[in-house]
């Protein structure tokens, strides 16, 4: 049997987009909105989206990749105030394994014409997956493609 491990991390993401928080938290706020940016690499088979966007509610991603892993995002909304903020827990597998346990914070500020988003996401990476750099990294490539579908 392996030794099993956590490590902590977080890390916080700033953006400024060129859209009123109302257009950024509704991107956020139904399957087909985001499922515009929230996906996985090019030519990702999805087995599963399915979400219910309220304070209670949960949310699954589950496909496989080009490469052939097999990614499953399961998560908890525990608070969701429209044009301001949501809270959601996340569990993240990979081949069936869980990596890693997430809180999410997105918070939404009026900039001018445009929204300042804020994400914090505190995450305990289990068993060796203790690779938080590779996380954050991939929220940046979402957040990235986010302000794509936001132009």
């Amino acid at each position: 049997m392996s030794q099993r491990n956590v490590v902590h991390a977080t890390f916080c993401i700033e953006r400024r987009y060129p859209a009123a928080p109302k257009r950024v938290f509704a991107a956020w706020a139904t399957p087909e909105a985001k499922a515009q940016w929230f996906d996985g690499p090019e030519g990702t088979e999805i087995y599963e989206r399915s979400m219910d966007f309220r304070a209670g509610g949960s949310e699954r991603l589950w496909g496989k990749h080009p490469g052939g892993k097999v990614s499953d995002f399961q998560a908890r909304y525990f608070e969701v105030i429209p044009d301001e903020r949501i809270i959601y827990a996340y569990d993240m597998w990979m081949n069936g394994v869980k990596l890693s346990v997430s809180l999410a914070t997105i918070e939404f500020h009026p900039d001018g014409k445009g929204t300042r988003l804020v994400m914090t996401e505190q995450g305990a990476f289990l068993d060796g997956y203790d690779d938080a750099g590779s996380r954050e990294e991939g929220t940046r490539w979402l957040m990235e493609k986010l302000g794509a579908v936001l132009v």
